[in-house]
């Protein structure tokens, strides 16, 4: 059985982290370099880092504080936010990061899957899918939420592997922030038709979350950030919990 793993989430806004409920009602969660240093010592597997809100004209700006967060840490480091070429994704990379997330880039382009995939390996190459329950069809959602597309997830995850995406990143919208669990039977259904790990994300909000999403293999990794920023649930009382139900941590 394969290690599960335990991703904090920074989502960045003009240079701090912060929090919100179904992608809206944002409120200040800490400093990004602090919260990432925290993570990294108490035993947190990975770092996803979205600065989401970024345009082209902040990329100086996210480019130095992934240059900041990745000398804190010693865990891999995924980083998204405005990513949109070959030269975007070697600049994160040179200034620290370990894997890139794109999400509306893709959507736009599809084919910049491939271009990264085949520039950086598909070990590189997180597409992150913001997901939401629309008439009876989960549908991709694009710039931080904040609009539908005409893109049915299941599909999209589906071509995503097969443009050379080494990960999914899975948030439900429906989920996010509202602390009463992750999309348990969406996540577990991509879990089980793809051939690439997924990352779930939206939704926990204790320690049985957690067991839940990776009891029956619904998910490669579980993905959280406000009960972690606001001290709700420590990562090492976590993992414990988990490996005493018998779900396997590296701790």
């Amino acid at each position: 059985m394969l290690t599960k793993r335990i991703i904090p989430c920074l989502d960045i806004k003009d240079g701090q982290t912060v929090k919100g409920v179904n992608f809206v009602d944002l409120r200040s969660a800490g400093d990004p370099v602090e919260l990432a240093k925290a993570y990294s010592e108490q035993g947190a597997d990975e770092l996803v880092f979205l600065d989401i809100t970024a345009t082209v004209e902040k990329r100086k700006t996210l480019v130095e504080l992934v240059r900041r967060v990745a000398r804190e840490i010693n865990i891999p480091f995924t980083v998204g936010g405005g990513i949109s070429s070959i030269e975007d994704v070697s600049a994160l990379l040179n200034a620290g990061a370990d894997k890139i997330s794109i999400n509306s880039s893709a959507i736009k382009n599809p084919d910049l899957i491939n271009e990264l995939a085949n520039e950086f390996g598909a070990q590189c190459v997180v597409v992150a899918i913001d997901t939401k329950y629309i008439h009876g069809e989960h549908i991709v959602h694009v710039k931080g939420g904040r609009e539908a597309t005409e893109v049915r997830t299941v599909p999209w995850a589906k071509e995503v592997e097969a443009r050379g995406a080494g990960e999914i990143l899975l948030t439900s919208m429906d989920h996010d922030g509202t602390k009463n669990g992750f999309a348990i039977e969406l996540t577990g259904q991509l879990t089980k038709l793809l051939n690439i790990p997924v990352i779930a994300s939206g939704g926990a909000g204790n320690m049985a979350h957690f067991e839940e999403i990776f009891k029956n293999d619904d998910a490669d990794a579980a993905l959280a950030a406000s009960i972690f920023h606001f001290k709700e649930v420590a990562i090492p009382e976590l993992k414990q919990y988990l490996n005493d139900q018998g779900i396997v941590m590296r701790v």
